[in-house]
């Protein structure tokens, strides 16, 4: 970016110019993306466009002023001028017809020859001509990248291709073309199924294409569009001849020719076998519903935190791999290309033949990699993409892992044994609706047990009792064990709560009797838009010894926030929003690499997890320690923990009442309170959530009375812990949900100045709600707190007068609340009952 500026709230960095400009979706998911798309895909300067300020173009003919703005405009050179406006690009967010119709006003009365149209989901190329006097356009299947004609489209050597940088976007406007304009196929399985069969055919093309011979998979200007569908599908017997335990004889590309011209038109300007991501798992992804990543847990493990995983284990020549839940193959694709840099290195080493190494890496694919995947669509494209990657197309089978290995196929059986192993990666599925049943299945798995407490003793042991059903990623835990040689090594991605959770406990106790080797916190934002898990991996050793100290990993984000959209590193110190994509996962990488524990690596003795009983890396990560300490000796504060203010006798709490039977919700006259009422300090009476007055007072116990400036704080819920709100004199009477706790300053003459005010205010102060990043862990998919809100360390003024201050001006602020809630209640009182 050639400049920087200061982030101002509501707007973006724009890419071309470096200036700010409003954050609005049309900019931000379209005319961001495609100038990106121009530079990094097509190769074309940021010198030679323009996107702020808009270069305008004439209305009419007799228009002067020139007045329609062009979101992007691209230029033959430097100079910006109208006779050098080469192509126009608009993002606004219209259909297809009215976006085409717009774009050919622009094209009309403007030097431009080529126009793009792109909305962020779709988009279209035209050209413009003449004929017998008459302005015409067509459209074409792509534009020329820099330097290229027009007539150039298509015609392109093996050698000539690019690495794709922005493939997620090339494939979204596929799909959604396909889906509003192809004849005859719309359901989007059917829709991938054809895609990704055309994907091979492009992979194909470029894996048996020499360096200066024209590639097969090619879409012209002008070309008729049945002689490119009629190319492409004799591509596609090649690959099916090529692959037969892949591809099925009777599988065929049935898109119309059009549809057909569309997809080859956006693909054939890149090298897929160079993408840095998976591209028939970008495909899959992008074209697959929701519905079915959901239902079965098929939500895909993104690649970077594969490529960690990949990193951390290390596989070697030689060394067998398995993903007994392997989707699409991403785990499998990114170990054995793993394994193939350590054979290039030796191959420099000992000087092999490029013929010699490439035989080694086919024999690696063939005998060393494995996976197996329940459905069989995902099977099919896990081996489709093996089967030209690296030739692992026989060590992918489709069957149940969990199953009974006597009930496999015999072809199954023949490859994948337990005990068999030297490494396992995985990401299980899970949800809370999918179980486990069988007495047969389950009778193979000690986890599939009740397990109970030990007597006396902090752990848990397996009972004689089965359970009616178990949860599969708890199954898979134990079943990837039992595929491991003694000494092999397991990756796997599971929920956060087995890591810390009492419910969970016999989980860890289970895991805890093989070596634990790395602990890497995954972002609650990994898998989401499509599941919600927070998700934590952990790294085993199968029947070794616990190691002195556990290596551990803690990424706050990894690329994308919780609707799938890039998300962008924040300063604090310069509090601004830079344009560099806030991926941890890519930073640990590095470390890991390096051999060094810095940032987001770090060890802590297994025996401090023993005692905690907690397995979640950012409790121990005290790189956020240290930035709430710099932060506060800026701000000349002192940070004292909770803990020492209750144990000086300066702090009470106790715990909230509990929840009444819904029934009674709404059925009377005393107020109960849950999380979701503590708003701004102040508590939310709801009236749908009244409740008699037997009923509080049969769940009220003794010494649980509240008092007026009494604090309460949120310490469990989905994105309201570490609210506080204070008691009024007209909130004593309420019932308090369990998932908030009471705090009463009991001695207000104290050397800190701590005053209920003061603890309200600090309770809120942005060091103390940094510090609950640590201690805030899932359980299931809710937040919680717990008890650690103890260790909260609050950010107490060294001036004294500065702590008197704010306690009065918060004082202040909170009276005059109650001053307007008791006018209304008099109001009440005079004119009668009042809903407000």
């Amino acid at each position: 970016m050639s400049k920087i500026e200061e982030h101002k709230a509501g707007y973006i960095i724009d890419y071309i110019s470096g200036q700010s400009v409003p954050d609005k979706p049309e900019e931000r998911q379209a005319v961001q993306v495609f100038a990106k798309i121009l530079v990094e895909d097509y190769g074309y300067p940021k010198s030679h466009i323009q996107t702020h300020p808009q270069w305008r173009v004439k209305v009419r003919p007799s228009d002067t002023k020139k007045e329609y703005p062009v979101d992007i405009a691209v230029f033959t050179s430097e100079r910006k001028t109208d006779d050098n406006l080469y192509i126009i690009v608009e993002c606004k967010k219209k259909t297809r017809k009215d976006g085409r119709s717009q774009l050919e006003d622009y094209l009309r009365l403007s030097r431009a020859t080529l126009g793009v149209w792109f909305n962020g989901d779709e988009r279209l190329f035209l050209r413009k001509f003449e004929k017998n006097g008459k302005v015409l356009f067509e459209e074409i299947p792509n534009i020329p990248r820099f330097g290229e004609r027009i007539e150039d489209i298509g015609k392109f050597r093996r050698k000539d291709l690019q690495k794709p940088y922005n493939l997620k976007a090339i494939f979204r406007a596929i799909r959604n073309h396909l889906a509003g304009n192809t004849v005859g196929t719309t359901r989007d399985e059917e829709l991938a199924r054809q895609l990704i069969n055309i994907v091979f055919c492009k992979i194909y093309d470029e894996k048996f294409t020499k360096p200066d011979d024209m590639v097969t998979f090619r879409a012209g200007v002008g070309e008729n569009p049945a002689q490119v569908a009629d190319r492409i599908k004799r591509l596609f017997e090649k690959v099916k001849g090529k692959y037969k335990e892949v591809i099925s004889v009777s599988d065929e590309i049935s898109l119309d020719d059009k549809s057909l011209v569309y997809v080859v038109g956006e693909l054939q300007n890149y090298c897929l076998t160079d993408a840095d991501r998976d591209a028939v798992a970008d495909a899959f992804e992008t074209f697959i519903g929701y519905a079915l990543k959901g239902s079965q847990g098929q939500f895909f493990t993104p690649r970077n935190v594969i490529k960690l995983l990949v990193e951390i284990v290390n596989p070697q020549p030689g060394q067998t791999i398995l993903d007994p839940a392997c989707g699409s193959g991403g785990f499998l694709v990114e170990g054995i290309k793993h394994i193939w840099g350590h054979l290039e290195q030796q191959a420099d080493d000992f000087g092999w033949s490029e013929l010699a190494l490439q035989e080694e890496k086919t024999a690696i694919g063939i005998r060393d990699i494995h996976g197996l995947e329940k459905d069989d669509f995902l099977s099919r494209v896990a081996k489709a993409y093996m089967a030209i990657v690296g030739d692992g197309k026989g060590g992918i089978f489709c069957e149940d892992s969990l199953e009974k290995p006597e009930n496999w196929r015999d072809s199954t059986r023949q490859r994948i044994r337990l005990n068999g192993f030297d490494i396992v990666l995985t990401n299980p599925p899970f949800g809370k609706d999918i179980k486990v049943v069988g007495e047969e299945k389950l009778s193979q798995y000690d986890l599939a047990h009740i397990w109970k407490k030990s007597k006396g003793q902090d752990a848990y042991e397996k009972t004689s009792k089965l359970r009616n059903a178990a949860q599969p990623q708890i199954l898979f835990i134990e079943r990837c064990l039992q595929f491991l040689k003694d000494g092999g090594v397991m990756g796997i991605v599971l929920p956060e709560t087995f890591f810390h959770a009492p419910t969970y406990r016999y989980v860890m106790d289970f895991m805890r009797a093989h070596n634990i080797q790395w602990i890497i916190d995954l972002p609650h934002n990994t898998f989401r838009p499509h599941n919600n898990a927070k998700c934590v991996a952990i790294v085993l050793q199968k029947n070794v010894s616990q190691q002195k100290t556990i290596n551990m990993a803690v990424a706050e984000e990894m690329g994308h926030d919780h609707q799938g959209k890039p998300i962008y590193r924040w300063d604090f110190y310069e509090k601004r929003l830079s344009s560099e994509i806030w991926d941890d996962i890519a930073l640990i990488i590095d470390e890991v690499k390096q051999g060094v524990y810095q940032k987001y690596t770090f060890q802590i003795p297994s025996s401090e997890l023993e005692r905690t009983k907690i397995y979640v890396p950012r409790y121990y990560w005290q790189e956020k320690d240290k930035e709430v300490e710099q932060l506060a000796e800026q701000e000349n504060l002192d940070l004292v923990p909770v803990m020492q203010l209750m144990d000086e006798g300066i702090i009470t709490y106790f715990d909230g009442h509990g929840s009444p039977p819904a029934e009674y919700k709404g059925r009377g006259r005393i107020p109960y309170i849950r999380v979701k009422d503590i708003v701004n300090w102040e508590i939310y009476k709801d009236p749908t959530s009244l409740i008699p007055e037997e009923v509080y007072n049969s769940m009220k116990k003794d010494g649980k009375d509240l008092e007026p400036e009494d604090v309460l704080y949120v310490r469990r819920g989905s994105y309201r812990i570490g609210s506080v709100a204070m008691v009024s004199p007209f909130d004593t009477k309420v019932l308090l949900t369990r998932e908030i706790v009471v705090l009463r300053v009991a001695k207000r003459d104290n050397k800190y100045g701590l005053t209920p005010y003061y603890l309200l205010y600090l309770l809120s102060h942005h060091l103390t709600q940094m510090q609950t990043f640590n201690k805030v862990l899932i359980e299931t998919t809710l937040p919680n707190i717990a008890d650690r809100w103890k260790e909260l360390k609050l950010p107490i003024s060294r001036d004294p007068n500065i702590r008197s201050q704010i306690s009065e001006r918060v004082r202040t602020a909170i009276q005059q609340k109650w001053n307007a809630v008791q006018a209304i209640q008099a109001l009440k009182q005079d004119f009668g009952e009042l809903t407000t």
